[in-house]
């Protein structure tokens, strides 16, 4: 990693449209809040909701704190994410068990 570039974290759940999309928010939200170089992504090791938007009550709790999910789309993760991000988090055993197969 470049010191000039930002640190790169990815969010992985399930499916895209809850846990990893919610934190994807949050970090996002605390990094801008602290001026920090920080870029998020996130995705899921299901493709079944590739395109879809972040579950209502996802979004909805995120908005009454302040936090904007609605533009979030799903996707899946793909090789590249390996080399793309500096972090990698799971959001339980089971996904990670699945990432680390990929």
């Amino acid at each position: 990693m470049n010191e000039n570039e930002p640190f790169r974290v990815l969010m992985v759940c399930w499916g895209n449209i809850c846990r990893s999309p919610t934190a994807e928010g949050i970090l996002r939200h605390l990094a801008e809040a602290r001026g920090l170089a920080v870029e998020v992504d996130s995705a899921g090791t299901s493709n079944e909701h590739a395109g879809s938007p972040p579950d209502h009550r996802a979004i909805s709790e995120a908005a009454r704190r302040g936090i904007d999910l609605a533009g979030l789309r799903a996707r899946q993760i793909r090789p590249s994410d390996f080399f793309d991000f500096d972090l990698i988090l799971t959001a339980d055993g089971m996904v990670d068990r699945v990432v680390r197969r990929q």
